[in-house]
């Protein structure tokens, strides 16, 4: 049964009403961002030149113990939003991370690596989304589009840094150990903001259906997979925008490495994509509250097509 915290929000919303709480969501998301960065630019060297994997045993075990399991932990949300409250399960999220930089770490088989990627797909699958469910609560109807983009400029921009750090740190001291050190800091820093100073969003939801007019969906899996024809879309085109994050993701270091780039020009690849997606979010968030979504997302895809073939020639 979902208990919220009494009386430690105003519940009125608004960005600006509770910049304080939706900035500290802002700084915890970047932490939540930073623990996959970690592994964005050194994995595929590491499973090949520290544990002797062949690239495809390591790119698959890699989508099936991260992809995977984020997917299932991203459909689980709806479900245990339901039971538990907003601040709940972003706790849940930071608990299922406490083992990853453990086992990266101090990892003595590629076992190891696959199971972290387990506990990360928990982890950002759950803390992910309730720090995005808990921003668009605080923004409200209004500046939803901009909260969404304020939450994706963190996490994105944080992969990009931390991934660029990981690359540094594994250039200097080797692949094993080192470069996984600063996770330690973004758990514990996470965990500790999470407890400490994050409060439950979940009364603006409660307040916000009263005074709704929104007809409620009946089956939601089923509206929203393909009976709805907007949301259905919405969710197609969601779909195919991380697909293409995990081609980028899990081929374009294989692809460097085939064609000898050195670890350093790997890491900034891998750094600069997410950087320049966080560094937009700051203004297509915004761009969603303003003009027609379905334009935004129509020149995205475009865009994505057109850097898609420049990297197969």
């Amino acid at each position: 049964m979902i208990t919220t915290e009494p009386h430690t929000i105003q519940l009125e919303p608004g960005i600006k009403k509770h910049f304080k709480q939706f900035a500290l969501l802002v700084v915890v998301n970047a932490f939540v961002g930073a623990m996959i960065g970690l592994e964005r630019s050194v994995l595929a060297d590491l499973g090949i030149q520290v544990f002797h994997m062949q690239l495809g045993i390591v790119l698959t075990s890699f989508v099936l113990a991260f992809g995977l399991v984020k997917a299932l932990a991203n459909l689980s949300v709806t479900k245990l939003l339901q039971h538990i409250t907003r601040k709940q399960l972003l706790l849940l999220g930071w608990l299922f991370a406490l083992p990853v930089p453990f086992l990266l770490s101090f990892a003595q088989s590629w076992t190891w690596i696959f199971i972290a990627n387990i506990f990360l797909g928990i982890h950002q699958g759950l803390s992910w989304s309730a720090a995005v469910v808990m921003k668009i609560d605080l923004a409200g109807p209004k500046d939803r589009g901009l909260a969404m983009g304020l939450n994706e400029f963190a996490g994105y921009a944080s992969v990009g840094l931390a991934a660029y750090l990981a690359t540094v740190l594994a250039k200097a001291y080797g692949l094993a150990f080192y470069p996984f050190l600063p996770g330690f800091f973004f758990v514990g820093a996470g965990l500790f903001l999470t407890i400490i100073w994050v409060k439950d969003t979940h009364a603006f939801v409660q307040v916000e259906a009263v005074h709704s007019t929104q007809s409620i969906l009946g089956n939601l899996w089923r509206e929203v997979s393909y009976r709805h024809h907007n949301i259905g879309s919405v969710s197609i085109n969601g779909f195919v925008n991380n697909l293409n994050d995990a081609v980028i993701w899990l081929l374009l270091p294989a692809l460097m490495l085939n064609k000898g780039f050195s670890l350093t020009q790997l890491g900034i690849a891998a750094a600069v994509y997410p950087l320049v997606w966080g560094g937009l979010q700051l203004f297509t968030g915004k761009a969603g509250d303003q003009f027609c979504k379905k334009q935004l997302i129509t020149s995205g895809m475009l865009l994505q097509a057109a850097a898609l073939v420049l990297l197969a020639v």
